[in-house]
């Protein structure tokens, strides 16, 4: 029998009343290579999530542009009907064409669809939280993204109000886009890229710790590909652990509102 791990504490969401384990799961390499198709060994990704469900981890960050379409099938396939306390949270805004780049889909037709393809692959009715991912200048969008947001928010906050979304939230903004969206809906969750080689968001996420909104770092460990970093290889050998054990010094320490994901395709 699985036994449950302290995952470092709990976290309510701003005004609502979902409470999250700080230590979530992100589906990203549940997909094939490069986050596209399906993977080698569906078994293995869908003993993941179980695993990941027993230890006590009720948070999922996932996509349907992931794969396109195949995490949020593995999802459903592995935990549906899904635990009472299990919040899954995706993202819409961009879209996996034939040649495996990612795009921007940031037009209300396209933003739409993506929501209902999300309940449709996920077998929900509605969605927990709908992060709408702006976008940057950096690969993969990694960069913070620049620009107005209203127009695709008022997407999602009419979504919304249809009852297809409980509550939205941001990834990859700046500081002056989260106070935009922050006049024009509660936003209970940011998700940024955040890391010892990049940590512009160091004075956003104390503002966001004033006031209590969640902070989700992605790429913790540099992306896609390895992080080649002095400063993190030096903290590294400084303590005498490796990068992946050290990467870590925000998001399990002295930030309270940091909810860091856990990202693998095996047991």
């Amino acid at each position: 029998m699985t036994v449950q791990k302290n995952l470092g504490g709990s976290f309510v969401l701003p005004n609502t009343s979902i409470t999250l384990q700080r230590l979530g799961y992100g589906a990203t390499q549940l997909a094939g290579s490069g986050v596209w198709g399906p993977p080698r060994d569906v078994d293995a990704a869908v003993a993941v999530l179980r695993e990941a469900v027993a230890l006590g981890i009720n948070h999922i960050d996932t996509s349907d542009f992931y794969g396109p379409h195949i995490t949020n099938q593995i999802i459903r396939q592995a935990l549906h009907p899904y635990p009472k306390n299990l919040v899954i949270v995706t993202k819409v805004g961009a879209r996996r064409p034939e040649d495996k780049s990612w795009q921007p889909a940031y037009s209300p037709q396209e933003l739409t669809a993506a929501v209902h393809d999300n309940l449709q692959n996920l077998g929900l009715e509605v969605m927990d939280i709908v992060n709408l991912r702006a976008w940057g200048a950096g690969d993969h969008g990694s960069g913070v993204s620049e620009g107005l947001i209203a127009e695709p928010l008022s997407t999602l906050i009419d979504l919304k109000r249809q009852g297809l979304i409980r509550h939205i939230g941001l990834s990859n903004i700046s500081a002056q886009q989260f106070e935009e969206a922050q006049a024009m809906t509660e936003i209970v969750c940011v998700q940024n890229q955040y890391n010892l080689a990049h940590r512009e968001d160091d004075a956003f996420i104390d503002d966001l710790a004033q006031r209590g909104v969640a902070y989700v770092p992605f790429f913790p460990l540099g992306g896609f590909t390895p992080l080649q970093s002095s400063k993190l290889e030096a903290a590294a050998i400084g303590f005498r652990y490796g990068a992946a054990a050290h990467d870590r010094p925000r998001s399990r320490g002295s930030c309270p509102v940091a909810l860091p994901h856990i990202q693998t395709s095996r047991v």
